[in-house]
């Protein structure tokens, strides 16, 4: 079982663009961080579609989808997307939403259950491995959750898929005070002409 955080990430480090609100979740410009995504035939599939582009990005989006056992993020990360996502959410598996605003479980369409953790970090990763089996562990966001496992130690590989495109201003997934230092290996390089994707991992 691996540990690991997959984001789409502007080529200037944002993960999301400047003003996000509940009625702009990924802040502005975020049509230019996921455009690329949208039309892929293995996102379709995770919303029950069919048709959509088969090509080297949905392999990879599959290859995510198909090796990931369980999801942890943030409350804020929940609070934008809930809307967004609809009553059949994408992750098809449980969610551990970290939050200090606790709730009950909220279980919806296609496997995806939202498990809402008070007791931080390392418990929901706890929760979220006995979740996931065999499978990995995802951090999928936002900047200050996966920031917040970078910072333990406690992912094992980062995946970036580098669009190009500049936004200017936003949510940096990196930087800022506490930042981890660290030396990656790098596992694969894939070029697309809508992405760059880069695989790293953190040595042990």
């Amino acid at each position: 079982m691996t540990v690991t955080a997959d984001l789409a990430v502007s080529l200037d480090g944002y993960i999301a663009g400047a003003g996000v609100a509940p009625d702009n979740p990924g802040g502005d410009g975020a049509e230019a961080l996921f455009a690329w995504i949208h039309g892929l035939a293995s996102r379709r599939e995770r919303q029950g579609l069919t048709g959509g582009t088969e090509n080297r990005d949905s392999e990879l989006m599959r290859e995510w989808f198909d090796a990931t056992g369980a999801v942890i993020m943030g409350r804020t990360m929940y609070d934008l997307g809930e809307e967004f996502w609809g009553d059949n959410p994408p992750f098809r598996t449980p969610v551990f939403v970290l939050t200090h605003r606790p709730r009950p479980a909220l279980v919806k369409e296609g496997g995806t259950v939202f498990t809402f953790v008070a007791e931080g970090p390392h418990r929901a990763l706890d929760l979220a491995r006995a979740a996931a089996g065999d499978r990995n562990v995802d951090i999928a966001g936002g900047a200050n959750t996966v920031r917040q496992y970078l910072r333990e130690g406690l992912i094992d590989e980062l995946q970036l898929h580098v669009v190009p495109a500049l936004l200017g201003a936003g949510l940096p997934l990196f930087g800022g005070p506490g930042a981890p230092r660290a030396s990656l290996q790098q596992v694969r390089v894939v070029e697309t002409p809508l992405a760059t994707h880069l695989k790293y991992r953190f040595p042990k």
